[in-house]
């Protein structure tokens, strides 16, 4: 008759949770997927973004090295349904939350 063996759980010998490796957040990031500054593994996490040392949630796109971030202006869209931007300069850092 085998006899079985007691094998560890990965999760009993390690107590630190197992996490996916964040990718390093790039210069310059835009929320539209059609843009080539679109990085599709950014935004598998959640992004925060700090424009002059106030938190924004409505940033479409941001430059870290030029310092510019682009949100919606207002209710305004644009022929093909997509919302205006304006660009506001100023201190950008972007993080993870």
């Amino acid at each position: 008759m085998p006899r079985f063996q007691h094998i560890a759980h990965p999760t009993m010998t390690d107590p630190t949770p197992v996490t996916p490796a964040r990718p390093e957040l790039p210069d310059h990031l835009s929320a539209d997927p059609r843009s080539p500054f679109h990085v599709a593994a950014a935004f598998e996490h959640d992004i925060g973004i700090r424009f002059n040392d106030k938190e924004r949630s409505d940033v479409e796109e941001y430059c870290v090295s030029e310092g510019w971030v682009k949100v919606p202006a207002g209710k305004a869209r644009d022929r093909f349904g997509r919302p205006l931007t304006i660009k506001l300069k100023g201190r950008v850092e972007a993080f993870y939350r």
